[in-house]
C-alpha cells in the first residue's frame, strides 16, 4: 500500500514537472522567434559601415564642389577689384 501512494506522488510530481518545463520550452522557442524577428528588423533598419562611408564619400565631393565654386566666385571678386 505505502509503495502505491509514493507511486503516484512520484507520478503527479513528474507530471508536473513535465508540464512545467513543456511550457518553459514553449515559451524559449517563442522567444528564439521574436529575437530572430528583431535582428531581421535592426538589420533592415540601419545601414552598414560601407554604405555609411560611401555615403559620406558623395556628401564629401559634394562639399569639394561647393568648395571650388566658392573659390571661383572669390577669384572673380578680388580680379574685378
Amino acid at each position: 500500500m505505502e509503495s502505491l501512494v509514493w507511486n503516484t506522488i512520484l507520478t503527479v510530481l513528474l507530471g508536473v514537472v513535465a508540464y512545467l518545463m513543456m511550457s518553459k520550452f514553449a515559451e524559449l522557442d517563442r522567444i528564439s522567434i521574436l529575437l530572430n524577428k528583431t535582428r531581421e528588423e535592426i538589420a533592415r533598419d540601419h545601414i552598414t559601415r560601407a554604405e555609411f562611408r560611401q555615403d559620406m564619400g558623395k556628401l564629401f565631393d559634394r562639399f569639394d564642389l561647393l568648395e571650388k565654386k566658392l573659390d571661383g566666385l572669390r577669384d572673380r571678386r578680388a580680379q574685378s577689384n
